[in-house]
Protein backbone atom coordinates (compact mmCIF):
# COMPACT_ATOMS: atom_id res chain seq x y z
CA UNK A 1 0.00 0.00 0.00
CA UNK A 2 1.45 3.32 -0.53
CA UNK A 3 2.43 5.82 1.88
CA UNK A 4 -0.17 8.44 2.52
CA UNK A 5 0.60 11.64 1.52
CA UNK A 6 1.77 14.40 4.13
CA UNK A 7 -1.02 16.66 5.77
CA UNK A 8 -1.12 20.14 4.55
CA UNK A 9 0.27 22.37 6.90
CA UNK A 10 -2.57 24.61 8.44
CA UNK A 11 -2.90 28.35 8.21
CA UNK A 12 -3.02 30.53 5.20
CA UNK A 13 -0.09 30.78 3.15
CA UNK A 14 0.94 27.35 3.70
CA UNK A 15 1.57 26.62 0.46
CA UNK A 16 -0.61 23.82 -0.42
CA UNK A 17 -4.27 23.72 -1.94
CA UNK A 18 -6.70 20.89 -2.00
CA UNK A 19 -7.83 19.24 -5.27
CA UNK A 20 -11.70 19.70 -4.97
CA UNK A 21 -12.34 16.91 -7.94
CA UNK A 22 -9.28 14.06 -6.77
CA UNK A 23 -9.27 14.88 -3.33
CA UNK A 24 -5.18 15.21 -3.47
CA UNK A 25 -2.78 17.68 -2.65
CA UNK A 26 0.18 18.96 -4.88
CA UNK A 27 2.66 21.76 -4.16
CA UNK A 28 1.82 25.09 -5.53
CA UNK A 29 5.26 26.10 -6.50
CA UNK A 30 8.79 24.02 -6.85
CA UNK A 31 12.64 24.78 -5.95
CA UNK A 32 14.18 26.83 -9.27
CA UNK A 33 16.97 24.82 -10.24
CA UNK A 34 20.55 25.49 -9.36
CA UNK A 35 22.25 28.06 -11.97
CA UNK A 36 25.16 26.16 -12.48
CA UNK A 37 23.04 22.88 -13.17
CA UNK A 38 21.33 24.89 -15.89
CA UNK A 39 24.61 26.29 -17.37
CA UNK A 40 25.80 23.07 -17.62
CA UNK A 41 23.04 21.78 -19.42
CA UNK A 42 23.01 24.48 -21.96
CA UNK A 43 26.33 24.00 -22.53
CA UNK A 44 25.61 20.35 -23.15
CA UNK A 45 23.51 21.54 -26.23
CA UNK A 46 24.81 21.00 -29.95
CA UNK A 47 22.92 24.26 -30.67
CA UNK A 48 25.02 27.74 -29.84
CA UNK A 49 22.54 29.82 -27.61
CA UNK A 50 23.37 33.00 -26.86
CA UNK A 51 21.60 36.53 -25.25
CA UNK A 52 22.31 40.25 -25.92
CA UNK A 53 21.08 43.37 -24.76
CA UNK A 54 19.51 46.05 -26.44
CA UNK A 55 23.04 47.58 -27.15
CA UNK A 56 23.92 43.85 -29.08
CA UNK A 57 26.18 43.44 -26.47
CA UNK A 58 26.83 39.78 -25.26
CA UNK A 59 25.17 38.71 -21.78
CA UNK A 60 25.36 34.96 -22.11
CA UNK A 61 26.08 32.28 -24.24
CA UNK A 62 26.76 28.64 -23.83
CA UNK A 63 29.82 26.68 -25.05
CA UNK A 64 28.63 26.11 -28.35
CA UNK A 65 28.38 29.82 -29.33
CA UNK A 66 31.99 30.33 -27.63
CA UNK A 67 33.46 27.72 -29.61
CA UNK A 68 31.75 29.71 -33.14
CA UNK A 69 32.68 32.94 -32.05
CA UNK A 70 36.18 31.44 -31.59
CA UNK A 71 36.63 32.50 -27.92
CA UNK A 72 35.25 31.87 -24.30
CA UNK A 73 32.07 32.75 -22.50
CA UNK A 74 34.08 34.95 -19.93
CA UNK A 75 36.22 36.68 -22.42
CA UNK A 76 33.14 37.17 -24.34
CA UNK A 77 30.36 38.21 -22.00
CA UNK A 78 29.90 41.93 -22.11
CA UNK A 79 31.57 42.51 -25.74
CA UNK A 80 29.40 43.19 -29.11
CA UNK A 81 28.54 40.46 -30.74
CA UNK A 82 29.52 42.73 -34.28
CA UNK A 83 33.07 42.88 -33.60
CA UNK A 84 33.31 45.18 -36.51
CA UNK A 85 35.04 43.15 -38.97
CA UNK A 86 33.37 42.66 -42.30
CA UNK A 87 33.09 38.99 -42.91
CA UNK A 88 33.81 37.52 -39.69
CA UNK A 89 31.52 35.18 -37.62
CA UNK A 90 30.22 37.98 -35.48
CA UNK A 91 29.67 40.82 -37.66
CA UNK A 92 27.53 38.23 -39.79
CA UNK A 93 25.68 36.49 -36.82
CA UNK A 94 25.17 40.55 -35.72
CA UNK A 95 23.45 41.05 -38.97
CA UNK A 96 21.66 37.92 -39.51
CA UNK A 97 20.34 38.51 -35.56
CA UNK A 98 18.64 41.85 -36.58
CA UNK A 99 17.01 40.57 -39.74
CA UNK A 100 15.36 37.58 -38.07
CA UNK A 101 14.32 39.98 -35.09
CA UNK A 102 12.92 42.13 -37.40
CA UNK A 103 10.85 39.76 -39.62
CA UNK A 104 10.12 37.07 -37.48
CA UNK A 105 11.79 34.08 -39.73
CA UNK A 106 14.61 32.17 -39.45
CA UNK A 107 17.85 33.59 -41.22
CA UNK A 108 20.39 31.33 -43.08
CA UNK A 109 24.06 32.55 -43.70
CA UNK A 110 27.49 31.27 -44.25
CA UNK A 111 30.02 32.22 -41.74
CA UNK A 112 33.23 30.45 -40.83
CA UNK A 113 33.10 27.56 -42.48
CA UNK A 114 29.42 26.63 -42.51
CA UNK A 115 25.97 27.29 -42.69
CA UNK A 116 23.98 28.16 -39.84
CA UNK A 117 20.58 28.71 -39.47
CA UNK A 118 19.72 32.00 -36.63
CA UNK A 119 16.50 32.49 -35.04
CA UNK A 120 16.30 35.58 -32.53
CA UNK A 121 13.24 36.25 -30.39
CA UNK A 122 13.23 39.78 -29.39
CA UNK A 123 12.12 40.77 -25.61
CA UNK A 124 12.74 43.94 -22.86
CA UNK A 125 16.03 42.67 -22.07
CA UNK A 126 17.27 42.47 -25.47
CA UNK A 127 17.57 39.23 -27.82
CA UNK A 128 17.44 35.78 -27.20
CA UNK A 129 19.28 33.96 -29.92
CA UNK A 130 19.63 30.49 -31.39
CA UNK A 131 22.52 29.43 -33.89
CA UNK A 132 22.18 25.80 -35.44
CA UNK A 133 24.82 24.27 -37.71
CA UNK A 134 22.61 23.56 -40.96
CA UNK A 135 26.22 22.73 -43.11
CA UNK A 136 24.79 19.13 -43.75
CA UNK A 137 21.55 19.99 -44.40
CA UNK A 138 22.14 22.67 -46.55
CA UNK A 139 24.69 20.10 -48.65
CA UNK A 140 21.87 17.79 -48.88
CA UNK A 141 19.57 19.93 -50.17
CA UNK A 142 22.00 21.27 -52.60
CA UNK A 143 23.05 17.86 -53.85
CA UNK A 144 19.45 17.14 -54.72
CA UNK A 145 18.58 21.01 -56.14
CA UNK A 146 22.02 20.25 -58.44
CA UNK A 147 20.55 16.22 -59.05
CA UNK A 148 16.81 18.24 -60.00
CA UNK A 149 18.58 21.18 -62.13
CA UNK A 150 20.78 18.45 -64.49
CA UNK A 151 17.69 16.23 -65.01
CA UNK A 152 15.84 19.20 -66.02
CA UNK A 153 19.24 20.30 -68.28
CA UNK A 154 18.80 17.08 -70.04
CA UNK A 155 15.17 17.45 -71.04
CA UNK A 156 15.68 20.99 -72.14
CA UNK A 157 18.44 19.67 -74.49
CA UNK A 158 16.30 17.19 -75.79
CA UNK A 159 13.51 18.88 -76.34
CA UNK A 160 16.23 22.08 -77.71
CA UNK A 161 17.86 19.17 -80.14
CA UNK A 162 15.25 16.56 -80.73
CA UNK A 163 12.87 18.48 -83.32
CA UNK A 164 15.94 20.97 -84.52
CA UNK A 165 15.72 21.13 -88.44
CA UNK A 166 18.91 23.69 -88.53
CA UNK A 167 21.47 22.04 -85.92
CA UNK A 168 23.68 24.98 -86.24
CA UNK A 169 21.00 27.30 -84.72
CA UNK A 170 20.01 24.38 -82.15
CA UNK A 171 23.34 23.92 -80.89
CA UNK A 172 24.33 27.97 -80.91
CA UNK A 173 21.34 27.94 -78.16
CA UNK A 174 23.03 25.04 -76.23
CA UNK A 175 25.37 27.42 -74.72
CA UNK A 176 22.70 29.23 -72.86
CA UNK A 177 21.51 25.73 -71.10
CA UNK A 178 24.24 24.29 -69.94
CA UNK A 179 25.15 27.59 -68.02
CA UNK A 180 25.40 28.19 -65.19
CA UNK A 181 24.02 24.07 -64.29
CA UNK A 182 27.12 22.42 -65.54
CA UNK A 183 30.05 25.62 -66.20
CA UNK A 184 30.51 29.19 -65.46
CA UNK A 185 31.02 29.62 -69.23
CA UNK A 186 30.14 27.45 -72.82
CA UNK A 187 31.31 27.57 -76.21
CA UNK A 188 29.86 24.87 -78.64
CA UNK A 189 32.12 24.36 -81.90
CA UNK A 190 30.63 22.41 -84.92
CA UNK A 191 32.51 20.52 -87.78
CA UNK A 192 30.78 20.10 -91.04
CA UNK A 193 31.81 17.74 -93.78
CA UNK A 194 34.96 18.78 -94.80
CA UNK A 195 35.80 18.98 -91.26
CA UNK A 196 36.31 22.40 -91.10
CA UNK A 197 35.31 23.24 -87.31
CA UNK A 198 33.72 26.84 -86.14
CA UNK A 199 32.02 28.27 -83.14
CA UNK A 200 29.12 28.63 -83.24
CA UNK A 201 27.53 29.88 -79.96
CA UNK A 202 28.45 31.10 -76.82
CA UNK A 203 27.44 32.14 -73.17
CA UNK A 204 28.85 33.32 -69.61
CA UNK A 205 26.94 33.48 -66.55
CA UNK A 206 28.57 37.10 -65.20
CA UNK A 207 26.67 39.36 -68.13
CA UNK A 208 29.85 41.27 -67.88
CA UNK A 209 32.01 38.65 -69.32
CA UNK A 210 29.18 37.81 -72.03
CA UNK A 211 30.48 40.39 -74.72
CA UNK A 212 34.46 38.96 -73.87
CA UNK A 213 33.99 35.84 -74.70
CA UNK A 214 31.90 36.11 -77.35
CA UNK A 215 34.74 38.30 -78.97
CA UNK A 216 37.17 35.29 -77.92
CA UNK A 217 34.94 32.85 -79.69
CA UNK A 218 35.16 34.90 -82.96
CA UNK A 219 39.12 34.13 -83.12
CA UNK A 220 40.23 31.41 -80.82
CA UNK A 221 39.70 28.70 -83.66
CA UNK A 222 42.24 30.57 -85.89
CA UNK A 223 44.63 31.55 -83.38
CA UNK A 224 44.75 28.29 -81.09
CA UNK A 225 47.97 25.90 -81.55
CA UNK A 226 47.87 22.59 -82.62
CA UNK A 227 48.13 21.19 -79.55
CA UNK A 228 45.73 23.09 -77.80
CA UNK A 229 42.80 21.37 -75.50
CA UNK A 230 39.89 22.25 -78.65
CA UNK A 231 42.43 21.07 -80.86
CA UNK A 232 43.53 17.98 -79.20
CA UNK A 233 39.74 16.67 -78.65
CA UNK A 234 38.52 17.51 -82.45
CA UNK A 235 41.58 14.97 -83.48
CA UNK A 236 41.34 12.41 -80.99
CA UNK A 237 37.55 12.22 -79.84
CA UNK A 238 38.28 12.28 -76.52
CA UNK A 239 37.49 14.75 -73.49
CA UNK A 240 40.19 16.73 -71.88
CA UNK A 241 40.50 18.43 -69.05
CA UNK A 242 42.85 21.26 -67.85
CA UNK A 243 43.74 24.54 -66.24
CA UNK A 244 43.78 27.61 -68.15
CA UNK A 245 47.04 28.72 -66.95
CA UNK A 246 48.96 25.73 -69.30
CA UNK A 247 46.36 27.19 -72.14
CA UNK A 248 47.87 30.63 -71.81
CA UNK A 249 51.31 29.45 -71.78
CA UNK A 250 50.84 26.97 -75.16
CA UNK A 251 49.30 30.36 -77.02
CA UNK A 252 51.04 32.99 -78.74
CA UNK A 253 48.62 35.39 -80.33
CA UNK A 254 48.50 38.09 -77.75
CA UNK A 255 45.12 39.31 -78.32
CA UNK A 256 43.82 36.09 -77.55
CA UNK A 257 45.97 35.27 -74.31
CA UNK A 258 44.46 38.98 -73.22
CA UNK A 259 41.13 38.10 -73.81
CA UNK A 260 41.76 34.68 -72.19
CA UNK A 261 42.98 36.00 -68.91
CA UNK A 262 40.19 38.36 -69.03
CA UNK A 263 37.64 35.62 -68.76
CA UNK A 264 39.17 35.09 -65.31
CA UNK A 265 38.61 31.40 -65.78
CA UNK A 266 40.98 28.72 -63.84
CA UNK A 267 40.03 25.45 -65.69
CA UNK A 268 38.99 24.48 -68.67
CA UNK A 269 37.10 21.08 -69.92
CA UNK A 270 36.54 20.01 -73.59
CA UNK A 271 34.36 17.55 -74.71
CA UNK A 272 33.88 15.91 -77.52
CA UNK A 273 30.26 15.70 -80.00
CA UNK A 274 30.10 12.36 -81.31
CA UNK A 275 28.06 11.10 -84.17
CA UNK A 276 28.51 7.15 -85.18
CA UNK A 277 31.63 7.83 -87.04
CA UNK A 278 33.64 10.84 -86.39
CA UNK A 279 33.32 13.74 -83.58
CA UNK A 280 30.94 16.51 -84.91
CA UNK A 281 32.17 19.29 -82.41
CA UNK A 282 33.09 19.90 -79.43
CA UNK A 283 31.84 21.70 -76.08
CA UNK A 284 34.34 23.93 -74.55
CA UNK A 285 33.02 24.82 -70.48
CA UNK A 286 35.19 27.39 -68.60
CA UNK A 287 35.08 27.05 -65.06
CA UNK A 288 36.19 29.69 -62.67
CA UNK A 289 38.10 29.09 -59.23
CA UNK A 290 36.77 27.39 -56.85
CA UNK A 291 34.09 25.24 -59.44
CA UNK A 292 34.88 21.86 -60.35
CA UNK A 293 33.07 19.26 -61.93
CA UNK A 294 31.17 16.71 -59.74
CA UNK A 295 31.50 13.25 -61.05
CA UNK A 296 27.11 13.76 -61.59
CA UNK A 297 28.26 16.96 -63.52
CA UNK A 298 30.30 15.65 -65.63
CA UNK A 299 28.40 12.46 -66.23
CA UNK A 300 25.60 15.09 -67.48
CA UNK A 301 27.89 17.04 -69.26
CA UNK A 302 28.74 14.08 -71.27
CA UNK A 303 25.26 12.97 -71.75
CA UNK A 304 24.69 16.95 -73.34
CA UNK A 305 27.40 16.36 -75.65
CA UNK A 306 26.37 12.81 -76.72
CA UNK A 307 22.99 14.43 -77.37
CA UNK A 308 24.41 17.31 -79.23
CA UNK A 309 26.76 15.14 -82.00
CA UNK A 310 23.39 13.26 -82.89
CA UNK A 311 21.40 15.79 -83.50
CA UNK A 312 24.48 17.00 -85.67
CA UNK A 313 24.33 14.34 -87.18
CA UNK A 314 20.65 13.77 -87.51
CA UNK A 315 20.42 17.06 -89.12
CA UNK A 316 23.23 16.58 -91.67
CA UNK A 317 21.99 13.07 -92.72
CA UNK A 318 18.46 15.25 -93.12
CA UNK A 319 19.82 17.93 -95.03
CA UNK A 320 21.55 15.46 -97.32
CA UNK A 321 18.14 13.74 -98.03
CA UNK A 322 16.24 16.47 -98.52
CA UNK A 323 18.53 18.19 -101.28
CA UNK A 324 19.04 15.04 -102.91
CA UNK A 325 14.51 14.27 -103.09
CA UNK A 326 14.75 18.12 -103.88
CA UNK A 327 16.93 17.86 -106.71
CA UNK A 328 15.07 15.03 -107.73
CA UNK A 329 11.64 16.72 -108.00
CA UNK A 330 12.97 19.50 -109.61
CA UNK A 331 14.55 17.44 -112.08
CA UNK A 332 10.89 15.93 -112.75
CA UNK A 333 9.58 19.71 -113.23
CA UNK A 334 11.36 20.24 -116.38
CA UNK A 335 11.24 23.55 -117.76
CA UNK A 336 8.59 24.27 -120.76
CA UNK A 337 9.22 24.25 -124.31
CA UNK A 338 8.60 27.67 -126.34
CA UNK A 339 5.21 27.85 -128.03
CA UNK A 340 4.51 30.22 -130.71
CA UNK A 341 2.98 33.15 -130.21
CA UNK A 342 3.09 32.26 -126.23
CA UNK A 343 4.52 32.82 -123.13
CA UNK A 344 5.22 30.27 -120.80
CA UNK A 345 6.56 30.75 -116.83
CA UNK A 346 6.46 28.29 -114.01
CA UNK A 347 7.65 28.38 -110.49
CA UNK A 348 8.14 25.75 -108.14
CA UNK A 349 8.65 26.45 -103.38
CA UNK A 350 9.32 23.26 -101.80
CA UNK A 351 7.21 23.51 -98.18
CA UNK A 352 9.61 24.93 -94.96
CA UNK A 353 8.83 21.66 -93.30
CA UNK A 354 9.09 18.25 -93.50
CA UNK A 355 10.98 16.57 -96.28
CA UNK A 356 10.27 20.01 -98.10
CA UNK A 357 9.25 17.53 -101.21
CA UNK A 358 5.51 16.48 -101.99
CA UNK A 359 3.35 15.76 -104.68
CA UNK A 360 2.43 19.22 -106.24
CA UNK A 361 3.84 19.35 -110.21
CA UNK A 362 3.02 21.16 -113.47
CA UNK A 363 3.34 20.43 -117.41
CA UNK A 364 3.97 21.98 -120.39
CA UNK A 365 4.15 20.15 -124.06
CA UNK A 366 2.23 19.95 -127.42
CA UNK A 367 -0.26 17.59 -128.39
CA UNK A 368 -0.05 15.29 -131.82
CA UNK A 369 -1.85 17.87 -133.09
CA UNK A 370 0.49 20.74 -132.40
CA UNK A 371 -1.30 22.39 -129.81
CA UNK A 372 0.37 23.53 -126.44
CA UNK A 373 -1.09 21.47 -123.74
CA UNK A 374 -0.26 22.68 -119.85
CA UNK A 375 -1.28 20.82 -116.46
CA UNK A 376 -1.15 20.88 -112.81
CA UNK A 377 -1.32 18.84 -110.14
CA UNK A 378 -0.81 17.51 -106.40
CA UNK A 379 -0.24 14.46 -105.40
CA UNK A 380 -1.58 14.01 -101.41
CA UNK A 381 1.01 14.03 -99.15
CA UNK A 382 4.03 15.58 -98.36
CA UNK A 383 7.04 13.41 -98.44
CA UNK A 384 9.30 11.80 -100.80
CA UNK A 385 6.78 9.20 -101.30
CA UNK A 386 3.94 11.93 -102.69
CA UNK A 387 7.51 13.17 -104.87
CA UNK A 388 8.23 9.61 -106.84
CA UNK A 389 3.70 9.51 -107.26
CA UNK A 390 3.94 12.82 -108.61
CA UNK A 391 6.54 11.66 -111.22
CA UNK A 392 4.90 8.73 -112.01
CA UNK A 393 1.36 10.40 -112.58
CA UNK A 394 3.13 13.45 -114.78
CA UNK A 395 4.55 10.73 -116.67
CA UNK A 396 1.30 8.90 -117.25
CA UNK A 397 -0.90 12.16 -118.22
CA UNK A 398 1.86 12.90 -120.97
CA UNK A 399 1.63 9.42 -122.50
CA UNK A 400 -2.16 9.31 -122.09
CA UNK A 401 -2.12 12.89 -124.07
CA UNK A 402 0.43 11.93 -126.40
CA UNK A 403 -1.63 8.86 -127.24
CA UNK A 404 -4.96 9.22 -127.73
CA UNK A 405 -4.20 13.02 -128.74
CA UNK A 406 -7.46 13.58 -126.80
CA UNK A 407 -9.13 16.78 -125.22
CA UNK A 408 -8.40 17.85 -121.36
CA UNK A 409 -11.49 15.63 -119.97
CA UNK A 410 -10.74 12.61 -121.95
CA UNK A 411 -6.95 13.06 -120.80
CA UNK A 412 -8.27 13.01 -117.06
CA UNK A 413 -10.55 10.75 -117.56
CA UNK A 414 -7.74 8.19 -118.89
CA UNK A 415 -5.22 9.15 -116.22
CA UNK A 416 -8.23 8.13 -113.36
CA UNK A 417 -8.43 4.85 -114.98
CA UNK A 418 -4.99 4.02 -114.93
CA UNK A 419 -4.59 5.28 -111.22
CA UNK A 420 -7.66 3.00 -110.22
CA UNK A 421 -5.38 -0.12 -111.61
CA UNK A 422 -1.89 1.09 -111.32
CA UNK A 423 -1.85 3.21 -107.92
CA UNK A 424 -5.06 2.46 -106.18
CA UNK A 425 -4.10 3.89 -102.99
CA UNK A 426 -3.25 7.16 -104.81
CA UNK A 427 -5.55 10.36 -104.33
CA UNK A 428 -4.72 13.39 -106.46
CA UNK A 429 -6.07 16.62 -108.17
CA UNK A 430 -5.01 18.17 -111.28
CA UNK A 431 -6.31 20.24 -113.89
CA UNK A 432 -5.51 20.22 -117.90
CA UNK A 433 -5.67 22.98 -120.34
CA UNK A 434 -5.13 23.22 -124.30
CA UNK A 435 -4.60 26.23 -125.88
CA UNK A 436 -6.03 25.87 -129.58
CA UNK A 437 -6.61 28.05 -132.54
CA UNK A 438 -3.22 29.22 -131.91
CA UNK A 439 -3.94 30.40 -128.27
CA UNK A 440 -7.29 32.48 -129.31
CA UNK A 441 -9.04 29.43 -127.44
CA UNK A 442 -8.31 28.15 -124.16
CA UNK A 443 -9.77 24.25 -123.55
CA UNK A 444 -10.10 23.11 -120.07
CA UNK A 445 -10.74 20.57 -117.26
CA UNK A 446 -10.50 19.88 -113.80
CA UNK A 447 -10.28 17.02 -111.22
CA UNK A 448 -10.65 19.25 -107.81
CA UNK A 449 -8.20 20.85 -108.38
CA UNK A 450 -7.99 24.63 -107.84
CA UNK A 451 -9.06 26.33 -110.61
CA UNK A 452 -7.47 28.03 -113.66
CA UNK A 453 -7.66 31.62 -113.57
CA UNK A 454 -7.80 34.00 -116.29
CA UNK A 455 -6.03 37.68 -115.89
CA UNK A 456 -7.35 39.80 -118.77
CA UNK A 457 -5.68 42.65 -120.31
CA UNK A 458 -7.45 45.21 -118.81
CA UNK A 459 -6.79 43.70 -115.23
CA UNK A 460 -10.21 41.86 -114.59
CA UNK A 461 -9.62 38.04 -113.44
CA UNK A 462 -11.87 35.22 -114.05
CA UNK A 463 -11.86 32.07 -112.37
CA UNK A 464 -12.89 29.12 -114.74
CA UNK A 465 -14.94 27.02 -112.35
CA UNK A 466 -17.33 25.73 -115.11
CA UNK A 467 -19.63 27.69 -112.92
CA UNK A 468 -19.27 25.70 -109.60
CA UNK A 469 -16.09 26.52 -107.56
CA UNK A 470 -16.41 23.07 -105.95
CA UNK A 471 -15.25 21.22 -109.34
CA UNK A 472 -15.55 17.72 -110.25
CA UNK A 473 -14.24 14.95 -108.01
CA UNK A 474 -10.73 14.14 -107.30
CA UNK A 475 -8.81 11.91 -109.10
CA UNK A 476 -8.50 8.50 -107.31
CA UNK A 477 -11.94 8.83 -106.35
CA UNK A 478 -14.06 6.91 -108.63
CA UNK A 479 -12.53 6.06 -112.10
CA UNK A 480 -16.17 6.27 -113.89
CA UNK A 481 -16.71 9.70 -112.95
CA UNK A 482 -17.71 11.81 -115.90
CA UNK A 483 -15.17 14.58 -116.47
CA UNK A 484 -17.01 18.18 -117.67
CA UNK A 485 -14.72 20.07 -120.32
CA UNK A 486 -15.23 24.08 -121.30
CA UNK A 487 -13.98 26.25 -123.50
CA UNK A 488 -13.66 30.19 -123.46
CA UNK A 489 -12.14 32.43 -125.81
CA UNK A 490 -8.54 34.61 -124.86
CA UNK A 491 -7.90 37.95 -126.51
CA UNK A 492 -4.01 39.23 -127.05
CA UNK A 493 -2.68 39.76 -123.71
CA UNK A 494 -4.32 37.35 -121.61
CA UNK A 495 -2.31 35.75 -119.00
CA UNK A 496 -3.56 32.00 -117.77
CA UNK A 497 -2.56 31.15 -114.56
CA UNK A 498 -2.64 27.52 -112.96
CA UNK A 499 -1.33 26.94 -109.55
CA UNK A 500 -1.43 24.25 -106.32
CA UNK A 501 -3.53 25.47 -103.25
CA UNK A 502 -0.10 25.97 -100.98
CA UNK A 503 -0.55 29.41 -103.37
CA UNK A 504 -3.31 30.72 -101.36
CA UNK A 505 -4.68 28.61 -98.45
CA UNK A 506 -3.71 29.09 -94.97
CA UNK A 507 -4.49 27.79 -91.78
CA UNK A 508 -7.42 30.13 -89.97
CA UNK A 509 -8.73 31.37 -93.51
CA UNK A 510 -11.69 30.44 -95.87
CA UNK A 511 -11.39 28.99 -99.42
CA UNK A 512 -13.56 32.00 -100.51
CA UNK A 513 -11.44 34.70 -98.61
CA UNK A 514 -8.41 32.40 -100.04
CA UNK A 515 -9.53 33.13 -103.58
CA UNK A 516 -10.78 36.96 -103.18
CA UNK A 517 -7.01 37.44 -101.71
CA UNK A 518 -5.48 35.83 -105.28
CA UNK A 519 -7.97 37.52 -107.76
CA UNK A 520 -6.51 41.14 -105.53
CA UNK A 521 -3.00 40.52 -106.08
CA UNK A 522 -3.55 39.33 -109.63
CA UNK A 523 -5.42 42.06 -110.58
CA UNK A 524 -3.00 44.80 -108.89
CA UNK A 525 -0.12 42.57 -111.18
CA UNK A 526 -1.98 43.70 -114.16
CA UNK A 527 0.77 44.87 -117.38
CA UNK A 528 3.85 43.54 -115.46
CA UNK A 529 6.24 40.76 -117.73
CA UNK A 530 5.37 37.42 -116.99
CA UNK A 531 8.54 36.45 -115.29
CA UNK A 532 7.82 39.53 -112.54
CA UNK A 533 4.29 38.72 -112.00
CA UNK A 534 5.10 35.04 -110.89
CA UNK A 535 7.59 36.14 -108.81
CA UNK A 536 5.82 39.04 -106.94
CA UNK A 537 2.72 36.64 -106.36
CA UNK A 538 4.67 34.44 -104.93
CA UNK A 539 6.47 37.31 -102.50
CA UNK A 540 2.88 38.49 -101.82
CA UNK A 541 1.09 35.38 -101.32
CA UNK A 542 4.06 33.64 -99.83
CA UNK A 543 5.68 36.03 -97.82
CA UNK A 544 7.58 33.52 -95.49
CA UNK A 545 8.36 29.93 -95.55
CA UNK A 546 5.26 28.13 -97.15
CA UNK A 547 3.74 25.63 -95.35
CA UNK A 548 2.94 23.63 -98.32
CA UNK A 549 4.58 22.76 -101.96
CA UNK A 550 3.85 25.70 -103.95
CA UNK A 551 3.22 25.37 -108.00
CA UNK A 552 2.57 27.62 -110.53
CA UNK A 553 2.29 27.70 -114.23
CA UNK A 554 1.51 31.13 -116.18
CA UNK A 555 0.84 31.08 -119.84
CA UNK A 556 0.36 34.67 -121.69
CA UNK A 557 -1.19 34.89 -125.11
CA UNK A 558 0.42 37.25 -128.09
CA UNK A 559 3.63 37.17 -127.51
CA UNK A 560 6.62 36.35 -129.23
Amino acid sequence: MADPLPAPPAGPGAGWRQDAQHRATVPLACRLPDPAALAALADRLPAAVLALDPAGRLTWLNAAAARLLGGTAAGLTGRPLDDGVPGATGHVLAQACSEAAATGEPVTVAAGDGWYEVRALPGPEGLAVTVTDVTARRAVQEQADRAAARATLLVRVSGELSGALDGVSALGRLARLVVPVLTDGCVVTVVDREGRARDVGSWHADPERRELLARYTRVRLERMSPSSPVAQALRAGTPLTTCVADVLEDMTDEDAREMLRGLRAESVVVLPLPAESRTVGVLTLYLDAGRTLSEADLATARAVAVQAGRAVDRVGRQSRQIQLAEALQRSLLTDPPSFPGLEVAVRYLPAAEAARVGGDWYDAFSSPTGDPVVAIGDVVGHDTAAAATMGQLRGLLRGIAHARGAGPAEVLHGLDEAMADMHPETLATAAVARLEDGGRRLRWANAGHPPPVLLLPGGRVVALDHGDPIGDLALGVDATAERRESAVALVPGTTVLLHTDGLVERRGSTLDADTARLHDVLAGLAGRPLPQLCDELLARLVPGPPEDDVALLAVRVGAG
